[in-house]
């Protein structure tokens, strides 16, 4: 498949779960970046799925929000170099809380897909 078929994929399923969620959602959004808010999971979509997919123990959130810290809040612009995030100085960094329904939302849409998958093989 298509690496940007698949992207637009995740990111209609964050959308549809997450998006809602979101009070740093300006109204009328998603997507939020025409509206002037620069949305970290529009904005580094690979990154936030490739953090999910490493995770190998799916038991609890905890594997996924370590993951999440190592590859997405370390190129936030807003992590200073010893780890330390000004975002949760000023106030709480919405990732904080609506990263457990990003990892929902990806893993739905790998569901639906090696749902599919059987369905052709067989």
């Amino acid at each position: 498949m298509d690496a940007k078929l698949e992207m637009e994929q995740y990111l209609a399923e964050i959308r549809k779960q997450v998006c809602s969620r979101c009070i740093d959602r300006p109204p009328g959004g998603p997507p939020c970046a025409p509206l002037g808010k620069v949305c970290a999971v529009e904005f580094a979509l690979p990154l936030f799925v490739k953090a999910i997919h490493d995770v190998g123990d799916r038991g609890t959130i905890d594997p996924y929000i370590d993951s999440l810290r190592r590859q997405v809040c370390s190129q936030c612009s807003r992590q200073e170099p010893d780890g330390f995030c000004l975002l949760r100085v000023e106030k709480a960094c919405s990732l904080d809380y609506l990263f457990p329904f990003v990892v929902q939302a990806v893993e739905t849409v790998d569901q639906r897909r090696s749902q599919a998958a059987m369905q052709t093989s067989v």
